[in-house]
């Protein structure tokens, strides 16, 4: 699985982990929060994108993204769970390798698509529990930027 770094180009995933590993020993006193999400967007193909982002809180961020074409074309319900499960598949895949002392306390949010407005609202206690139920914090809209925002971006 590769990954685009906008600083960096694109990245293996091992790549993409050691480049988050030197953002945080570059200043290993801040506060950091390690955020994953994945967006989509359906035209005559589904587009998902799932964007890592490490956040030095008050201080800037980075963040990685790799973008995936599925035909045909999901459902809305389909299309949150395939983002879902992306979103959880590379948490996977970072958690394991997060033996790192440098990132070993860190807790992974998972943002989610999702809010109390518009067609996605009857999926939050479901979508939400599949996430909390693999161990990771979740964050629905508004506060799920990294799906919402970053994820987002690069869907077009």
């Amino acid at each position: 699985m590769n990954f685009i770094s906008p600083t960096e180009g694109t990245l293996s995933f091992d790549q993409t982990f050691t480049s988050i590993i030197k953002f945080v020993k570059a200043a290993p006193k801040a506060n950091y929060r390690l955020i994953i999400g994945t967006d989509s967007k359906q035209t005559q193909t589904a587009v998902f994108v799932t964007a890592i982002v490490i956040y030095r809180e008050g201080r800037g961020a980075r963040f990685y993204y790799n973008k995936e074409e599925v035909k045909p074309k999901p459902t809305l319900r389909k299309r949150i769970y395939h983002e879902t499960l992306n979103s959880l598949k590379v948490a996977g895949l970072v958690s394991e390798k997060m033996t790192e002392k440098t990132v070993a306390d860190l807790n992974i949010e998972v943002h989610i698509d999702i809010g109390q407005n518009g067609e996605t609202r009857d999926l939050i206690k479901e979508i939400v529990g599949m996430v909390v139920g693999n161990g990771y914090e979740a964050k629905i809209k508004p506060s799920a930027y990294a799906a919402s925002n970053v994820a987002d971006r690069y869907t077009k």
